[in-house]
């Protein structure tokens, strides 16, 4: 692997006043990135490209000369913005005060929405006032009646395979959702043979990426993964099909920002996010919950995951935020724990074994609430 250029230079000279953490932080940076690389190509390997980071066509972002020490000039849009929101009710701080510092939802108490302000909530007021209304617009029907080849069981294996080249390529959770997603609304709209259902969630994984990450894969590394069943012509031109059948209106609300957004205002642990993403995430496989407003699936899952962990639940606070209260969310929770319990197919293990891993707290292996105790937990 050739070394980074400069790279000598950075180490050999010495650090000008000012300067030290930038160089430092830009060494650091090509060190990363040069460690997640591989010799593997996808042109000659035997094997899967075993990480993201295998590309290479990662730029790395350069410091321009004394932006360091240059003030951060905040622009007229967000000064309207935190007036706006420094006289709403539990939106944003005020002039002058501090956001409290990080606790978690397993010591603070959330009693009233003023109580569970914090960073992560200032701007909540404008994204969900916004995306609560814009996710109505992209409410799934159930399509599976009028597709003529295809199945539930063919749709929750191809989840299942695109759950692993998330893994493998290292993209994010919002790459994997928004591409199910566009998987879904695509079939909405088209009746797809079964020869060419991979073809669709390969490519679904592509725009999506491209959206989301800063450094999307290569085209052949998709067409690699796909163990070259599909020719590039075939892969561009399903691409062109998905964006002009979607009017290349693609950014669709996903549970996952809802949830992550949700927990900031719970104050929850990582590991009490990570359960609730386990649950949001088996329910991407499963046909039964396609219809489900991202929203209402977000906060179902974080309140089975509090109740789980034994926390207090769906406290002002969250009510405030989501717009959901307890019996609005009741009969989806029921269905989510009952996936829980007894929705383990066999033939599906991707997210299970995802989840299995201390990465993630290992809370695939956290055994689940029976039917009546979450029963006694809701209505307590």
């Amino acid at each position: 692997m050739p070394p980074a250029r400069n790279s000598k230079g950075l180490a050999s000279k010495q650090a000008r006043p000012g300067r030290g953490a930038a160089v430092e932080n830009v060494q650091v940076d090509k060190e990363i990135s040069q460690a997640k690389r591989s010799p593997s190509s996808p042109q000659g390997a035997p094997r899967k490209r075993s990480a993201f980071g295998d590309i290479t066509n990662v730029r790395s972002t350069g410091h321009r000369p004394g932006a360091a020490g240059r003030p951060v000039r905040q622009c007229r849009v967000c000064q309207g913005h935190l007036r706006i929101h420094a006289g709403a009710r539990g939106a944003c701080w005020g002039p002058g005060e501090r956001c409290p510092s990080s606790a978690t939802a397993d010591s603070v108490s959330l009693g009233r929405p003023e109580e569970g302000r914090g960073s992560g909530c200032c701007f909540l007021g404008d994204f969900l006032s916004h995306t609560l209304l814009f996710q109505k617009s992209f409410l799934l029907p159930d399509y599976m009646k009028s597709q003529p080849d295809i199945t539930m069981d063919m749709r929750a294996i191809l989840v299942d395979w695109m759950v692993e080249v998330q893994e493998n390529f290292e993209l994010t959770h919002e790459t994997l959702y928004l591409a199910v997603k566009l998987m879904d609304h695509y079939l909405v709209q088209v009746a797809a043979m079964r020869d060419k259902l991979q073809l669709i969630g390969s490519t679904a994984i592509l725009i999506a990426s491209k959206f989301e990450e800063r450094c999307p894969p290569c085209l052949d590394d998709f067409l690699y993964i796909c163990d070259d069943a599909y020719q590039r012509e075939e892969l561009l031109a399903m691409e062109r099909g998905i964006l002009q059948t979607l009017h290349f209106d693609i950014n669709i609300p996903i549970a996952y920002r809802f949830l992550r957004r949700f927990a900031k205002c719970a104050r929850a642990t990582m590991e009490t996010l990570t359960l609730a993403r386990f649950i949001c995430e088996l329910t991407l496989q499963d046909y039964a919950f396609v219809q489900e407003q991202a929203s209402r699936l977000a906060a179902s899952c974080l309140l089975l995951a509090l109740r789980m962990k034994n926390l207090r639940g769906w406290s002002p606070t969250l009510e405030y935020y989501s717009g959901y209260q307890v019996p609005d969310l009741v009969p989806l929770v029921r269905r989510l724990n009952f996936l829980l319990i007894y929705s383990q197919d066999e033939r599906l293990r991707a997210v299970r074994s995802k989840y299995s891993h201390r990465v993630f707290f290992e809370v695939a292996k956290m055994e689940p609430v029976s039917m009546q105790a979450l029963e006694n937990a809701l209505q307590s």
